[in-house]
């Protein structure tokens, strides 16, 4: 089997954008020159790179374990990646086995030809199977033709918006509960010349106005696209120089704030689709905003800095550094009083305008920490009675709850295998769902830390959102496909 550079190149694109690394993915991208490659990578699966080097690991290993003779023993210990690529290492493992097998046959001559019994544990762990949502519980919507990186409900109808690497968006009506529902397809184009041509380039966020009349979407094409909720164009936002990392609705309705590759955040007016102000604070690419008032923001950046602006204000109204590797997702509170960051530093900080360093440096996940979100509940929420906590997902596998008050850990939920991506509270704060790359949504208990409900999809999951009445799950994965968990009656 042989690689072309250009093939070689895309697998290693394609599992930096699979594995979070999006920023990453965009400059290799652009240095090994993938969009000049003739590749459809609609057609190429998902986590094709790891299935190659996995299978390669095996081919290693059988090479190893199997005898001059024909006959095979196991493996006393499974190839490293680097050690199966070392011919002195292989070398060696290969002369172990042959000397394991000899000291086999010793034994057995010694015992005059008696075979021995052996006892062996079943260590087959056994599935609490009442957990498990029923597939006629899911709906699995297909359509989309590669990977499927976010979804959002719109806040006042069962309709689920979906961004892909397909360069499209899609609006699902799950209004009517059927097993085929309508699907409006967001075809995210660029002018060449005198026609329309697909971008060819990955939708990466999305997000609904306030009364769900509009969606707004981010790009790697660098446009930010108004659409209406019947799924006609409304707007083309063109300012930024780069790729589209995050995009929100401030509450109003009347601003967007978009982050991009080329290091600036823009406040964009959504009735003109004109820019209002461009902030140029950052050293490095803005991978995430989000809106503290109707006219105020902060943004993080791979170069490790927090900047909280202003609309007309030219110069950040607060800054906070403390964080020593990037900051992947920043979020305040349901108030707009406390700021959470979570970075590839492995820690989660809690910051507040009125001190410079951070109130809380909490330190328990072992991974980078992918995001964060706070509940609906406490003071200022339509959940006033009860706590206000923070959730974070790590690439650890695990996700853990935070009493922000105290700084204190208050769950480790620990049941998914894989990097968790995505995590999102039920409206009324009682449930967390989690999504994974081991496949697998979780639906907790924010108060007992419980497992209450898990659904194995086909591919890993990017995304986790819960409708506005809080009885459906909607979710998105690596394989094309989004699908609806129907917790009504569970």
């Amino acid at each position: 089997m042989s690689f072309s550079s250009d093939e070689v190149n895309f697998l290693v694109y394609r599992y930096l954008q699979e594995s979070g690394f999006q920023h990453s993915a965009y400059t290799f991208g652009i240095e090994s020159h993938i969009s000049q490659s003739n590749i459809n990578g609609a057609l190429v699966p998902p986590a094709a790179l790891l299935s190659i080097i996995q299978k390669g690991l095996q081919y290693t290993e059988a090479e190893i374990s199997i005898g001059e003779d024909g006959t095979e023993q196991r493996l006393v210990e499974s190839l490293s990646l680097i050690d199966a690529v070392m011919p002195d290492v292989v070398a060696s493992r290969q002369n172990q086995q042959n000397q394991q097998k000899q000291a086999i046959k010793a034994e057995q001559n010694e015992t005059n030809g008696e075979e021995a019994v052996v006892s062996t544990q079943n260590e087959t762990m056994e599935v609490d199977t009442s957990i498990e949502i029923p597939s006629s519980k899911a709906t699995v919507l297909r359509g989309h033709e590669s990977e499927v990186f976010i979804c959002a409900w719109n806040p006042t109808t069962d309709l689920l918006a979906s961004g892909s690497g397909d360069s499209t968006a899609r609006i699902w009506d799950m209004s009517d509960n059927t097993a085929s529902p309508n699907q409006l397809v967001l075809r995210h184009c660029i002018r060449k010349g005198e026609t329309e041509v697909p971008s060819n380039k990955d939708v990466t966020s999305l997000d609904w106005n306030c009364d769900g009349s509009l969606l707004a979407t981010g790009s790697y094409d660098g446009y930010a696209r108004i659409w209406t909720n019947d799924g006609r164009l409304a707007s083309t936002l063109g300012q930024h120089k780069g790729p589209i990392f995050a995009l929100k609705w401030n509450r109003r309705g009347n601003y967007i704030l978009s982050a991009g590759v080329d290091k600036t955040t823009i406040i964009w007016d959504a009735a003109s689709g004109e820019c209002t102000q461009q902030f140029s604070f950052h050293s490095a690419p803005a991978l995430d905003v989000d809106w503290q008032t109707n006219t105020s923001f902060a943004s993080c950046s791979t170069d490790q800095c927090i900047h909280v602006c202003k609309l007309f204000m030219d110069k950040p109204i607060k800054s906070f550094q403390g964080h020593t590797n990037e900051v992947n997702a920043i979020k305040w509170d349901p108030q707009g009083q406390l700021l959470a960051s979570c970075s590839d530093d492995m820690t989660l900080k809690i910051w507040s305008m009125k001190q410079d360093t951070c109130v809380h440096d909490l330190q328990a996940h072992s991974k980078e920490i992918y995001t964060i979100k706070w509940s609906p509940t406490g003071p200022g929420t339509q959940n006033p009675n009860m706590n206000l906590i923070l959730a974070s997902a790590s690439f650890d596998s695990t996700v853990r709850l935070w009493d922000v008050e105290r700084g204190a850990c208050i769950h480790r939920l620990t049941k998914h295998t894989e990097p968790v991506y995505s995590v999102a509270f039920s409206p009324d704060g009682k449930f967390l769902a989690s999504g994974s790359f081991d496949k697998c949504v979780h639906i907790w208990s924010t108060q007992s830390g419980q497992l209450v409900h898990s659904y194995k999809g086909t591919g890993g999951i990017f995304e986790v959102c819960w409708n506005s009445r809080g009885d459906k799950v909607g979710a998105s994965a690596s394989d094309g496909s989004v699908f609806v968990l129907d917790l009504r009656k569970l």
